[in-house]
Protein backbone atom coordinates (compact mmCIF):
# COMPACT_ATOMS: atom_id res chain seq x y z
CA UNK A 1 0.00 0.00 0.00
CA UNK A 2 1.53 3.54 -0.96
CA UNK A 3 1.58 6.47 1.55
CA UNK A 4 1.59 9.04 -1.80
CA UNK A 5 -0.03 8.71 -5.25
CA UNK A 6 2.77 11.47 -6.07
CA UNK A 7 5.93 12.50 -4.76
CA UNK A 8 7.37 15.75 -6.42
CA UNK A 9 11.05 16.22 -6.15
CA UNK A 10 11.99 19.90 -7.51
CA UNK A 11 11.79 23.63 -7.25
CA UNK A 12 10.22 25.73 -4.93
CA UNK A 13 10.05 29.62 -5.75
CA UNK A 14 8.45 32.69 -4.73
CA UNK A 15 7.08 34.42 -8.02
CA UNK A 16 7.15 38.25 -8.48
CA UNK A 17 4.70 38.96 -10.81
CA UNK A 18 4.12 42.02 -12.78
CA UNK A 19 1.74 43.10 -15.72
CA UNK A 20 2.79 45.00 -18.34
CA UNK A 21 1.27 46.03 -21.34
CA UNK A 22 4.23 44.70 -23.46
CA UNK A 23 7.19 42.95 -22.56
CA UNK A 24 10.41 45.14 -22.77
CA UNK A 25 13.13 44.99 -25.61
CA UNK A 26 16.77 44.74 -25.23
CA UNK A 27 17.60 48.27 -23.31
CA UNK A 28 13.78 49.21 -23.07
CA UNK A 29 12.08 49.72 -19.45
CA UNK A 30 8.76 49.48 -19.21
CA UNK A 31 5.84 50.56 -16.51
CA UNK A 32 3.91 47.47 -15.08
CA UNK A 33 1.58 46.98 -12.58
CA UNK A 34 1.87 46.32 -8.74
CA UNK A 35 3.98 43.79 -7.28
CA UNK A 36 2.42 40.54 -6.40
CA UNK A 37 3.82 37.68 -4.76
CA UNK A 38 2.29 34.38 -5.38
CA UNK A 39 4.12 31.08 -3.94
CA UNK A 40 5.25 29.04 -7.16
CA UNK A 41 8.22 26.91 -8.63
CA UNK A 42 7.63 24.11 -10.88
CA UNK A 43 7.96 21.51 -8.11
CA UNK A 44 5.57 23.30 -5.63
CA UNK A 45 3.37 24.35 -8.30
CA UNK A 46 3.05 20.81 -8.87
CA UNK A 47 2.28 19.01 -5.74
CA UNK A 48 -0.16 21.79 -5.09
CA UNK A 49 -2.21 21.18 -7.60
CA UNK A 50 -2.15 17.29 -7.64
CA UNK A 51 -3.36 18.05 -3.78
CA UNK A 52 -5.88 20.29 -5.10
CA UNK A 53 -7.35 17.46 -7.20
CA UNK A 54 -7.27 15.04 -4.20
CA UNK A 55 -4.32 13.50 -4.68
CA UNK A 56 -2.13 12.30 -1.61
CA UNK A 57 1.27 14.63 -2.30
CA UNK A 58 4.52 14.92 -0.96
CA UNK A 59 7.20 17.47 -1.94
CA UNK A 60 11.05 16.96 -1.77
CA UNK A 61 12.18 20.11 -2.25
CA UNK A 62 14.83 23.11 -0.83
CA UNK A 63 13.47 26.67 0.36
CA UNK A 64 15.16 29.23 2.55
CA UNK A 65 14.92 30.55 6.06
CA UNK A 66 13.04 33.05 4.83
CA UNK A 67 9.77 34.91 4.74
CA UNK A 68 9.27 33.74 0.92
CA UNK A 69 10.51 30.18 2.03
CA UNK A 70 7.76 30.65 4.73
CA UNK A 71 5.14 31.64 2.57
CA UNK A 72 5.91 28.55 0.77
CA UNK A 73 5.47 26.07 2.97
CA UNK A 74 2.37 28.03 4.07
CA UNK A 75 0.89 27.10 0.57
CA UNK A 76 1.91 23.58 0.82
CA UNK A 77 -0.28 22.58 4.25
CA UNK A 78 -3.19 24.82 2.89
CA UNK A 79 -3.58 22.42 -0.42
CA UNK A 80 -2.69 19.22 1.82
CA UNK A 81 0.68 18.40 0.59
CA UNK A 82 3.30 17.00 2.74
CA UNK A 83 6.00 19.17 3.67
CA UNK A 84 8.02 16.34 5.29
CA UNK A 85 10.67 16.38 2.83
CA UNK A 86 10.80 20.20 2.52
CA UNK A 87 13.86 20.91 3.96
CA UNK A 88 14.92 24.62 4.56
CA UNK A 89 17.88 26.17 4.77
CA UNK A 90 21.36 26.66 2.90
CA UNK A 91 20.72 29.64 0.37
CA UNK A 92 17.53 32.16 -0.26
CA UNK A 93 14.71 30.78 -1.30
CA UNK A 94 14.59 30.83 -4.80
CA UNK A 95 12.49 33.79 -6.95
CA UNK A 96 10.96 33.92 -10.40
CA UNK A 97 10.35 37.35 -11.88
CA UNK A 98 7.46 36.99 -14.23
CA UNK A 99 5.98 39.56 -16.78
CA UNK A 100 2.61 38.92 -18.16
CA UNK A 101 1.10 40.68 -21.16
CA UNK A 102 -2.28 41.30 -21.84
CA UNK A 103 -2.83 38.19 -23.95
CA UNK A 104 -2.09 36.25 -20.81
CA UNK A 105 1.41 34.87 -22.11
CA UNK A 106 4.28 35.23 -19.60
CA UNK A 107 8.53 35.38 -19.63
CA UNK A 108 10.28 34.13 -16.47
CA UNK A 109 13.89 34.67 -15.10
CA UNK A 110 14.66 32.23 -12.42
CA UNK A 111 17.37 32.57 -9.32
CA UNK A 112 17.47 29.31 -7.86
CA UNK A 113 18.54 29.81 -5.01
CA UNK A 114 17.80 27.36 -2.74
CA UNK A 115 16.71 25.26 -5.24
CA UNK A 116 20.39 24.90 -6.44
CA UNK A 117 21.40 23.43 -2.89
CA UNK A 118 19.11 20.77 -3.12
CA UNK A 119 21.57 17.75 -3.70
CA UNK A 120 21.88 14.10 -4.21
CA UNK A 121 22.04 13.34 -1.33
CA UNK A 122 18.96 14.90 -0.48
CA UNK A 123 17.04 12.53 -2.17
CA UNK A 124 19.32 9.86 -0.71
CA UNK A 125 17.81 10.62 2.85
CA UNK A 126 14.01 10.68 2.03
CA UNK A 127 13.90 7.06 0.90
CA UNK A 128 11.36 6.50 2.75
CA UNK A 129 9.63 8.99 0.64
CA UNK A 130 10.56 7.36 -2.59
CA UNK A 131 9.14 3.90 -0.94
CA UNK A 132 5.92 5.22 -0.12
CA UNK A 133 5.21 6.79 -3.73
CA UNK A 134 3.49 5.10 -6.79
CA UNK A 135 4.16 7.81 -9.54
CA UNK A 136 7.09 10.57 -8.82
CA UNK A 137 7.37 13.72 -10.58
CA UNK A 138 10.55 15.72 -11.03
CA UNK A 139 11.58 18.80 -13.65
CA UNK A 140 14.73 20.87 -14.22
CA UNK A 141 14.72 23.67 -12.00
CA UNK A 142 16.97 21.59 -9.62
CA UNK A 143 20.50 20.63 -9.87
CA UNK A 144 20.61 17.74 -12.75
CA UNK A 145 22.71 15.76 -10.65
CA UNK A 146 19.80 15.01 -8.13
CA UNK A 147 17.09 14.29 -10.91
CA UNK A 148 19.62 11.38 -12.07
CA UNK A 149 19.44 10.68 -8.29
CA UNK A 150 15.50 10.37 -7.88
CA UNK A 151 15.76 7.94 -11.06
CA UNK A 152 18.12 5.71 -8.96
CA UNK A 153 16.07 5.99 -6.28
CA UNK A 154 12.75 5.22 -7.41
CA UNK A 155 11.01 1.99 -5.57
CA UNK A 156 10.31 -1.06 -6.76
CA UNK A 157 6.82 -0.54 -9.56
CA UNK A 158 6.76 3.10 -9.22
CA UNK A 159 6.75 5.41 -11.99
CA UNK A 160 8.51 8.40 -13.05
CA UNK A 161 7.04 11.32 -15.09
CA UNK A 162 9.41 14.24 -16.30
CA UNK A 163 8.91 17.59 -17.24
CA UNK A 164 12.41 19.12 -18.80
CA UNK A 165 11.67 22.38 -17.90
CA UNK A 166 14.06 24.71 -18.32
CA UNK A 167 15.17 22.41 -21.14
CA UNK A 168 18.74 21.06 -21.36
CA UNK A 169 19.91 17.88 -22.79
CA UNK A 170 19.57 15.09 -20.83
CA UNK A 171 21.22 11.56 -19.89
CA UNK A 172 20.14 8.50 -21.25
CA UNK A 173 19.46 6.94 -18.29
CA UNK A 174 16.93 9.67 -16.95
CA UNK A 175 15.27 9.60 -20.25
CA UNK A 176 15.07 5.64 -20.41
CA UNK A 177 13.16 6.17 -16.84
CA UNK A 178 10.50 8.96 -18.34
CA UNK A 179 7.22 7.57 -18.77
CA UNK A 180 5.99 9.57 -19.84
CA UNK A 181 8.55 12.29 -20.93
CA UNK A 182 6.10 15.29 -20.90
CA UNK A 183 7.25 18.96 -23.08
CA UNK A 184 5.94 21.34 -24.75
CA UNK A 185 7.18 22.37 -27.94
CA UNK A 186 10.37 24.46 -27.01
CA UNK A 187 11.43 21.73 -24.80
CA UNK A 188 11.45 19.31 -27.55
CA UNK A 189 13.12 21.25 -29.69
CA UNK A 190 16.10 21.92 -27.18
CA UNK A 191 16.54 18.09 -26.28
CA UNK A 192 16.20 16.89 -29.86
CA UNK A 193 18.93 19.28 -30.73
CA UNK A 194 20.29 18.24 -34.20
CA UNK A 195 17.67 15.11 -33.84
CA UNK A 196 15.26 18.08 -34.77
CA UNK A 197 13.62 16.68 -38.09
CA UNK A 198 10.18 17.22 -39.50
CA UNK A 199 8.17 19.80 -38.73
CA UNK A 200 5.05 18.07 -36.65
CA UNK A 201 4.59 17.18 -32.92
CA UNK A 202 4.19 13.46 -34.21
CA UNK A 203 7.69 13.58 -35.88
CA UNK A 204 9.08 15.02 -32.51
CA UNK A 205 7.57 12.37 -30.81
CA UNK A 206 8.10 9.93 -32.57
CA UNK A 207 11.81 10.94 -32.44
CA UNK A 208 11.75 11.58 -28.78
CA UNK A 209 10.68 7.83 -28.10
CA UNK A 210 13.42 6.84 -30.00
CA UNK A 211 15.96 8.30 -27.44
CA UNK A 212 14.89 6.21 -24.88
CA UNK A 213 11.82 7.42 -23.18
CA UNK A 214 8.91 4.60 -22.85
CA UNK A 215 6.10 7.48 -23.38
CA UNK A 216 6.15 11.17 -24.42
CA UNK A 217 3.47 13.75 -24.30
CA UNK A 218 3.86 16.72 -26.06
CA UNK A 219 1.97 19.45 -24.92
CA UNK A 220 0.69 21.97 -27.67
CA UNK A 221 -1.44 24.88 -25.91
CA UNK A 222 -4.68 25.61 -27.25
CA UNK A 223 -4.61 22.45 -29.47
CA UNK A 224 -4.68 20.24 -26.90
CA UNK A 225 -1.83 17.15 -26.44
CA UNK A 226 -0.14 14.42 -28.36
CA UNK A 227 0.60 11.41 -26.60
CA UNK A 228 3.13 8.76 -27.98
CA UNK A 229 4.20 5.22 -27.14
CA UNK A 230 4.70 2.29 -28.55
CA UNK A 231 1.36 1.81 -29.03
CA UNK A 232 1.60 4.61 -31.46
CA UNK A 233 0.64 8.09 -31.66
CA UNK A 234 -2.66 10.05 -30.68
CA UNK A 235 -3.77 13.50 -30.39
CA UNK A 236 -5.87 14.85 -27.24
CA UNK A 237 -8.11 17.75 -28.21
CA UNK A 238 -7.96 20.97 -26.70
CA UNK A 239 -10.61 22.80 -24.48
CA UNK A 240 -11.77 25.70 -25.51
CA UNK A 241 -11.52 28.55 -22.78
CA UNK A 242 -10.47 32.61 -22.94
CA UNK A 243 -6.70 32.46 -21.29
CA UNK A 244 -6.02 34.69 -18.66
CA UNK A 245 -2.69 33.92 -17.32
CA UNK A 246 -0.76 30.44 -18.94
CA UNK A 247 1.28 30.60 -15.40
CA UNK A 248 1.56 27.24 -14.23
CA UNK A 249 -0.37 25.77 -16.72
CA UNK A 250 2.59 23.19 -17.55
CA UNK A 251 2.56 22.46 -14.28
CA UNK A 252 -1.16 22.14 -13.49
CA UNK A 253 -0.97 19.76 -16.74
CA UNK A 254 1.65 17.28 -15.81
CA UNK A 255 0.28 17.06 -11.61
CA UNK A 256 -2.82 15.72 -13.38
CA UNK A 257 -1.41 13.54 -15.37
CA UNK A 258 0.78 11.96 -13.23
CA UNK A 259 -1.54 11.39 -11.02
CA UNK A 260 -4.39 9.99 -13.27
CA UNK A 261 -1.18 7.89 -14.41
CA UNK A 262 -1.24 6.53 -10.83
CA UNK A 263 -4.56 5.44 -10.46
CA UNK A 264 -4.45 3.20 -13.56
CA UNK A 265 -5.91 5.31 -16.12
CA UNK A 266 -4.23 4.79 -19.72
CA UNK A 267 -1.88 8.02 -21.16
CA UNK A 268 -4.58 8.93 -23.60
CA UNK A 269 -7.24 8.80 -20.72
CA UNK A 270 -4.51 10.75 -18.07
CA UNK A 271 -3.88 12.97 -21.39
CA UNK A 272 -7.29 13.91 -21.81
CA UNK A 273 -7.76 14.55 -18.06
CA UNK A 274 -4.94 16.78 -17.87
CA UNK A 275 -5.94 19.07 -20.80
CA UNK A 276 -8.80 19.51 -18.73
CA UNK A 277 -7.14 20.70 -15.98
CA UNK A 278 -4.68 22.73 -17.38
CA UNK A 279 -7.93 24.68 -19.41
CA UNK A 280 -9.03 25.64 -15.86
CA UNK A 281 -5.92 26.84 -14.99
CA UNK A 282 -5.30 29.39 -17.84
CA UNK A 283 -8.57 31.25 -16.73
CA UNK A 284 -7.50 32.57 -13.52
CA UNK A 285 -4.57 34.44 -12.42
CA UNK A 286 -1.84 33.11 -10.93
CA UNK A 287 0.22 29.52 -10.67
CA UNK A 288 -1.06 27.85 -7.44
CA UNK A 289 -3.90 30.48 -6.66
CA UNK A 290 -5.38 29.18 -9.92
CA UNK A 291 -5.28 25.55 -9.79
CA UNK A 292 -8.36 24.30 -9.87
CA UNK A 293 -10.32 21.15 -7.56
CA UNK A 294 -11.48 18.21 -9.04
CA UNK A 295 -14.88 19.36 -8.65
CA UNK A 296 -14.33 22.39 -10.69
CA UNK A 297 -12.49 20.41 -13.35
CA UNK A 298 -15.73 17.87 -13.32
CA UNK A 299 -17.56 21.45 -13.58
CA UNK A 300 -16.34 22.33 -17.26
Amino acid sequence: MYDYDLLVVGSANADLVIGVERRPGAGETVLGSDLAVHPGGKGANQAVAAARLGARTALLARVGDDAHGRLLLDSQRAAGVDTVGVLVGGAPTGVALITVDPSGDNSIVVSPGANGRLMPEDVRAAGCLFQGSKVVSAQLEIPLETVVETVRNLAPGSRFVLNPSPPRPLPSEVLAACDPLIVNEHEAKVILGDSAVGDTPEDWARILLAKGPRSVVVTLGGQGALVASSEGVSRVPAVKVDAVDTTGAGDSFTAALAWRLGAGESLAEAAAYAVRVGAATVTKEGAQASFPTAAEVAAQ
